[in-house]
């Protein structure tokens, strides 16, 4: 087992940077027994204990001064089961190396979110997601998970094992043990076809029921300062495969979608003046598209320009009324936003804090270039998703306490009475832990 002693200078920092900690020491193991043999030697030296992934949650759910797991060695496919249609992989594998592993074997997971940088732990313990009509997150694709609680035991957890367990720790926010393994229902690799077009902002609210209803994933952008959206709706195919011509995908998603939209933010941070203007050029920059492949091509993309984001999951049917007062809001105010706001859906799942638990979802997830101060955009904006019952995803800003939690999830109490009976020390408690589910 590999434990590096961190000094003073040894800090940890997350993607965005608006999250720092200097853990005690870091231990990388290179099993699950290890792993939970750092887990004990942590509880002996009083000390807490917490796994980082990539660190691509803007909060502070993996920050620790304690002990920081770092799970790399815990990666790769286990084991594949072609009669039950299952993957079980290590929980440090980055969603990118499972997706061109699976595509190699054939096979596929149902959805995904839009970005592969994240693990697995850390992207489904947090409730990352994409868009679906029925598809759901990527939490809601698990079958089974391995987790070392904080006596060092290992579980496993399925339906049928340690059922509670595996009710709440799909998304557990790391506060429930660490997630060593998880097993994925997967599918037979297919083709969508990706559809990209612009779309006014009042006809995609018009139309929003029907284009929900008529694709299998439907997701658009609307751009802050201007009436436009792109927008993207994504249903198999039958093929024949039609990538994104190579010299096309260069131009649009790196060169436009990366380096000019980079580019355009520094001069928006430089210059908020200038923003609604570039909003408007930005917002017809790209044209309409149609490209077919398999899924993780068309459902990922490369997110190139750091930013801080917000994202709330308010009841699928508020979610015209929450846009139109987010609109309202920033049209009327002094705010200059550069970047678009990203709008999801997914239907109801039975995970105890998923985002989605119980009810079908909307995702309105809001951005600020990195560097620039976002309180007044993101406060002004949380205070609109929480009038509609928001639920705020656990890896993305807000300033939320186990008081809204316990309103807004009717099984809140029943994580945490499973949280006192797994980590009653609180081995795995920090800061923003204290803030969303208590002492």
């Amino acid at each position: 087992m590999s434990t590096t002693v961190i000094g003073k200078s040894g800090t940890w920092r997350n993607w965005a940077g608006n999250v720092t900690a200097r853990p005690v020491r870091e231990v990388t193991p290179a099993t699950v027994e290890e792993l939970a043999a750092a887990v004990r030697r942590s509880a002996e030296d009083d000390l807490r204990v917490k796994a980082v992934g990539t660190g691509h949650s803007f909060t502070a759910a993996a920050a620790t001064d304690g002990v920081l797991i770092r799970p790399q060695l815990l990666t790769g496919i286990r084991n594949i089961d072609r009669d039950a249609m299952t993957v079980t992989v290590g929980a440090g594998t980055p969603l990118k190396r499972l997706n061109v592993a699976l595509a190699r074997e054939g096979l596929s997971l149902t959805n995904m979110g839009d970005i592969m940088e994240q693990t697995v732990s850390g992207a489904t313990s947090t409730g990352t997601h994409g868009t679906g009509r029925e598809s759901a997150s990527i939490a809601a694709q698990i079958t089974a998970l391995e987790l070392v609680t904080a006596d060092g035991s290992i579980l496993t957890c399925s339906a049928t094992e340690n059922a509670d367990v595996f009710a709440a720790a799909r998304v557990g926010i790391g506060a429930l043990g660490i997630v060593t393994a998880i097993t994925f229902a997967v599918e037979p690799i297919f083709l969508l076809t990706a559809r990209e077009e612009p779309m006014p902002f009042d006809k995609v609210l018009a139309e929003f029921d029907e284009l929900h209803a008529e694709n299998e994933h439907f997701e658009f952008y609307w751009f802050p300062h201007t009436g436009n959206t792109n927008t993207k709706r994504n249903n198999r195919s039958a093929g024949p495969e039609k990538p994104v011509p190579q010299l096309n995908s260069w131009f649009e998603d790196e060169f436009l979608s990366n380096g000019v939209f980079q580019v355009a933010n520094l001069v928006g941070q430089a210059a908020p003046a200038t923003i609604p203007t570039i909003a408007r050029i930005s917002s017809r920059a790209l044209s309409a598209r149609s490209y077919t492949d398999i899924p993780y091509k068309v459902f990922t993309s490369p997110r190139r320009v750091r930013f801080v984001e917000m994202e709330y999951a308010v009841p699928r049917e508020a979610l015209v009324d929450t846009l139109r007062e987010l609109k309202a809001m920033v049209d009327r105010s002094a705010l200059r936003v550069s970047f678009p706001v990203e709008v999801r859906t997914a239907p109801a799942d039975d995970i105890t804090l998923s985002t989605a638990s119980g009810r079908d979802s909307a995702y309105i997830a809001v951005h600020m270039f990195r560097g620039t101060p976002y309180q007044a955009y993101f406060t002004a904006a949380e205070r609109i998703f929480t009038a509609h019952e928001g639920r705020p995803h656990w890896g993305k800003v807000h300033t939320r306490d186990t008081d809204y939690f316990a309103k807004v999830y009717p099984r809140f109490g029943e994580f945490t009475a499973l949280r006192d009976r797994l980590d009653p020390e609180r081995r795995f408690q920090n800061d923003y832990l204290r803030r969303a589910l208590g002492a």
